[in-house]
């Protein structure tokens, strides 16, 4: 019987601070989380001890690790995950009111905080934010940490001296106050008429005491159907954040991150001088997604396009820093990239004679074709025609090569594994490129395999999309067809294991050029690209986007909500990494990569980084089941 030891009062306060280092306890109320201490027991179990035995009950309490670490064992006796400081278990068995699938094992000698199962449950009941972490787990580290990123950027936005500017050199118009009494209706009225988002309330010395935007209207007032004689007072944020008007634009970026707040009163010896809003702040940038692509469209001088190239990776530093979650961060980058070359060919091939006639199309591959491309990309292109003699095979090569080389100039270097328009290998008619399918789809070789991995992404950039079209329903069927090819590829992809350790966190890549480091696109983010795309093609699904195949191929492979959920969570989690990483290698004049030392983040990114990678392994683990691997 192991020793559980109550926590006495003298405890009570450092095992606050404690907890408050951690997830989800660092967002909770300070009330909640002395409820929560004052329940806590403390127990230790030494090496190998076992705490939890799958049975058919609930377990009669929640563990939290104070020290230590503990290992999830599967029936098998292999361990399936591992459990460190600051992390709860089993909620999944609390939640459902079942008992726990794994045994959980000390991998080390380990104290756990235990609350008992019904106050687990009043928790549930009294605190959001732990009821949120609780039910929405990687979803609620997710946006711990975004806000974490926001407050990270927002002073590294401060290039020619923008975020330096005094507050009040933003400020737009007057600001809007009204007093504590003032109706509901009244100040709506004024707010619409004055087209504003926020409406401060002041006391009769001008001090802002509360504050009211319309995002708070449409919960507090709307949703709540509260009448509109309601005096403003009583469904105001009271006690708004303020700033020193003097003060500089980069602490009210800070402040709006770490709080999660939109508008900010402005104050000059405690009186109201002005509201800021986050939007007011960005308008002092000068790149926007419209400017850069008004400066594609408009630009008839090819020299340019590299300097616009360097604006598409500003912007995407911008969009880091105003809170842009990945999957749209890398739709947009790739948005704009594809604009970029489809400029590039219009460059080439309206001056080129020798194409007249012919009918085209430059496919886009690997992470351009799933809209997917981050900070650090090669080339994945190629080429399908319909009908060409030699001499016209010659000119759409010589045209491809154009393309390939001035994309280079654009910082997109060429492919080392020459999987580019410009090898004749991969500039095929459409009855060629469906023989190649054919062979890839018949053969399941190693190589067919890692083709496939790549040009079964492909989407039409520019040119006769129909030909790429007809490729895709082609393709669709012919996978549809051959099971053992789809077989084939699943094998092939559960080779691929996250890197998650047994006996410590993760497995480092033995890499000697990146010694002690994961590499994010291989080995993080691939298993869930994989995997989507395994799913869509047996869906019968056209998507190229990883995002997008999940979601369309749930329903049809029955997969449940709350597990695509959390896949599509941990992916986009991967790509954002990856990023911020790359973005802050070229920041420092480095070639960016997809290699990142987990001991260099922070706890709360190296704790989502591990359930990501969980994810990624539930992921293989639905592919290993439907395939019978």
């Amino acid at each position: 019987m192991n020793p559980v030891i109550p926590l006495a009062n003298s405890l009570h306060r450092a095992t606050v601070d404690a907890l408050r280092r951690q997830a989800p306890f660092a967002t909770m109320a300070n009330d909640e989380v002395l409820w929560l201490v004052q329940r806590l027991s403390v127990a230790y179990y030494a090496e190998h001890a076992v705490l939890l035995e799958p049975a058919e009950v609930r377990p009669a309490a929640l563990f939290i690790i104070k020290q230590g670490s503990v290992s999830g064992v599967a029936a098998d006796d292999q361990a399936v995950f591992q459990l460190a400081a600051g992390e709860m278990f089993p909620l999944g068995a609390l939640l459902a009111g079942r008992g726990v699938a794994n045994r959980y094992i000390a991998a080390a000698d380990t104290f756990c905080y235990l609350l008992p199962a019904s106050d687990f449950h009043a928790l549930l009941a009294r605190s959001k934010e732990f009821n949120d972490f609780c039910t929405r787990r990687i979803a609620s580290l997710l946006e711990e940490s975004q806000r974490a990123v926001q407050s990270e950027y927002a002073l590294a936005l401060d290039d020619e001296q923008r975020f330096a500017r005094p507050l009040a050199s933003v400020v737009r118009r007057a600001p809007y106050a009204v007093r504590p009494t003032t109706p509901l209706a009244e100040a709506l009225v004024a707010m619409e008429a004055a087209r504003i988002g926020s409406v401060v309330v002041t006391e009769e010395t001008d001090a802002p005491i509360g504050i009211l935007t319309l995002k708070d209207v449409l919960t507090r007032v709307t949703l709540a159907q509260v009448p509109l004689v309601t005096p403003i007072s009583a469904v105001m944020t009271p006690a708004p954040a303020t700033l020193p008007d003097d003060a500089p634009v980069a602490d009210a970026l800070v402040l709006m991150a770490r709080q999660g707040i939109h508008h900010l009163p402005l104050v000059h010896d405690g009186h109201l001088t002005g509201v800021v809003s986050e939007k007011d702040i960005f308008a002092l940038r000068r790149l926007s997604v419209d400017g850069i692509t008004s400066a594609l469209r408009r630009t008839d001088d090819p020299a340019r396009l590299p300097g616009l190239a360097h604006d598409i990776g500003d912007l995407a530093h911008s969009l880091l820093a105003q809170g842009m979650d990945a999957e749209n961060l890398t739709a947009i980058i790739s948005s704009l990239n594809d604009q970029l070359t489809e400029r590039i060919i219009a460059f080439e091939s309206e001056t080129d004679r020798k194409l007249a006639g012919l009918r085209w199309c430059w496919l886009a591959l690997g992470s351009e074709g799933r809209m997917e491309q981050t900070l650090a990309t090669d080339q994945d292109n190629a080429l399908i025609f319909d009908h060409a003699d030699d001499a016209q095979r010659e000119a759409l090569m010589a045209f491809a090569q154009r393309v390939n080389s001035r994309l280079d100039a654009c910082g997109f270097p060429l492919c080392r594994g020459e999987i580019m328009a410009g090898n004749p290998q991969w500039c095929l008619s459409a009855a060629d490129w469906e023989r190649q399918f054919a062979q890839w789809i018949d053969h399941g070789s190693p190589e067919a395999l890692l083709h496939a991995s790549i040009f079964f992404d492909f989407r039409p950039l520019a040119g006769d999309a129909a030909l790429a079209i007809g490729l895709r329903t082609w393709l669709k069927h012919a996978a549809q067809k051959n099971p053992r090819f789809l077989h084939q590829m699943s094998r092939n992809a559960l080779r691929n294991r996250p890197p998650l350790g047994v006996v410590r966190d993760f497995v480092f890549s033995d890499d000697q050029k990146h010694p002690h480091t994961i590499d994010l696109k291989m080995n993080g983010a691939t298993p869930f690209v994989d995997a989507a795309r395994i799913f869509a093609l047996a869906a019968g699904s056209p998507q190229t986007n990883t995002a997008k195949r999940l979601r369309e191929a749930a329903q049809a492979l029955h997969i449940p909500d709350h597990e695509l959920a959390d896949w599509n969570r941990a992916f986009h989690f991967l790509q954002l990494l990856r990023l911020r990483h790359q973005h802050s290698q070229q920041r420092a004049g480095e070639i960016p990569d997809n290699h990142v030392d987990p001991d260099t983040l922070n706890p709360l990114d190296r704790r989502i980084l591990k359930e990501a990678l969980r994810q990624a392994r539930k992921v293989q683990a639905r592919l290993a089941l439907d395939y019978k691997l």
